[in-house]
């Protein structure tokens, strides 16, 4: 054990050194030396000594200097320091534990009283850097763990993520079918989500709010797989018992939707019943008013008009986008919540683009210069 410890003797005087190192050196100690305090300060880096005897009185820094200097590197502030003085009295021992020395000893040596005290401070030494490595042990130990719980983490999330985008293809597609009886392409549906994505921003609303509404939307729809087709695609207007079994498409699509402990399933059963109720109370099943209704069910309203005002329905040609807003613009606190729809006119430009983007109605591209120069409402009613 005692020919792996390194000792450094750092002493202006040569005669002191000699004696020191002759006496370590006889316990099997390696030993180096230092003839002054810049001396010490380099050898103590790069020799890394587990003990420093340190004189006092040395010219240019003193050992205490030179001391406080050792404490304050990283890189040997763990080396024990002890001081050797030839001044025994309180003040000098309290002035070298101020310092950072570990121990004092007083000249002239005595041996029984030096090999003590280097025995003990190399015990030291070894306790505590059994203790430091244990910890860079411990320290490594977690930072592999770490890296590997957040592989794991990762992993975990990308299969979520995949999950997630599974589970909202299949929705999309189910929402598609329902779609489809309804002479409309998934473009529809598509649409709506964005719209609705787009107004959420502006409402400057949680992006977790925004994707639930956005993927919760495309069910808005789904009870009409419940609505007989000879309704549903009847090319003119239906009569008052062919409306009132059409109206029972948002409770049928609720009851579709309901049970779910999904939050996105939940929103969108909320969706389904009550994207037809309207702001002033007169619109179904339930004539909800203002707050009553949800917000995932307003905004779907906004977007779910505006899309079917722009788009060709078995008893309707499209409307143009300027002529659609123009038409909702009369329905502010009326169908829909003033609030939403303001912020749904406040991105006309932005719902143009996503209408253009994604029409396959076979019409001519719309065009944002279009809403330019606004045109008198003809007052046709809301689908």
């Amino acid at each position: 054990m005692n020919t792996a410890r390194k000792i450094l003797i750092v002493d202006d005087d040569k005669m002191n050194r000699l004696l020191l190192n002759t006496i370590l050196s006889r316990m099997s100690y390696y030993v180096s030396e230092a003839f002054d305090g810049i001396d010490c300060l380099e050898k103590a880096v790069s020799l890394c000594p587990d003990l420093i005897l340190m004189d006092v009185k040395m010219p240019g820094m003193d050992g205490l200097d030179v001391t406080r200097q050792l404490k304050n590197n990283d890189e040997t502030k763990n080396i024990p320091v002890l001081i050797i003085s030839a001044h025994d009295q309180l003040p000098e021992r309290v002035r070298a534990v101020e310092a950072g020395a570990e121990d004092f000893l007083s000249k002239p040596v005595e041996q029984i009283i030096l090999k003590a005290k280097v025995k003990s401070l190399l015990k030291i030494k070894e306790y505590n850097d059994n203790i430091h490595n244990y910890q860079k042990k411990l320290e490594k130990e977690v930072e592999k763990k770490t890296v590997s719980l957040k592989q794991a983490l990762d992993d975990l999330q990308s299969a979520s993520d995949k999950l997630r985008l599974y589970s909202m293809d299949t929705i999309l597609r189910l929402s598609q079918a329902a779609e489809y009886r309804d002479t409309e392409t998934g473009e529809h549906i598509q649409r709506i989500g964005y719209y609705i994505h787009a107004i959420g921003k502006a409402l400057s609303l949680s992006a977790q709010e925004i994707e639930t509404f956005q993927y919760a939307s495309p069910m808005h729809d789904v009870g009409k797989i419940g609505i007989p087709d000879q309704i549903l695609m009847k090319p003119g207007p239906l009569n008052e018992s062919e409306w009132k079994i059409m109206k029972q498409h948002t409770i049928i699509g609720g009851k579709i939707l309901s049970g779910s402990d999904s939050g996105i399933l939940k929103t969108a059963e909320a969706i389904a019943l009550t994207h037809h109720e309207k702001w002033n109370g007169c619109g179904y099943p339930y004539k909800l008013k203002g707050l009553d209704i949800p917000m995932a069910g307003r905004i779907t309203a906004i977007a779910d008009v505006f899309d079917a005002l722009t788009s060709k329905r078995p008893y309707k040609k499209a409307f143009s986008v300027e002529k659609a807003f123009d038409i909702m613009a009369e329905e502010r606190g009326k169908s829909f919540d003033p609030e939403l729809i303001d912020a749904f006119f406040s991105i006309k430009k932005e719902i143009a683009e996503i209408r253009n983007t994604h029409n396959l109605d076979h019409t001519a591209p719309l065009k944002w210069s279009e809403l330019t120069s606004p045109q008198q409402s003809s007052g046709a009613s809301l689908p």
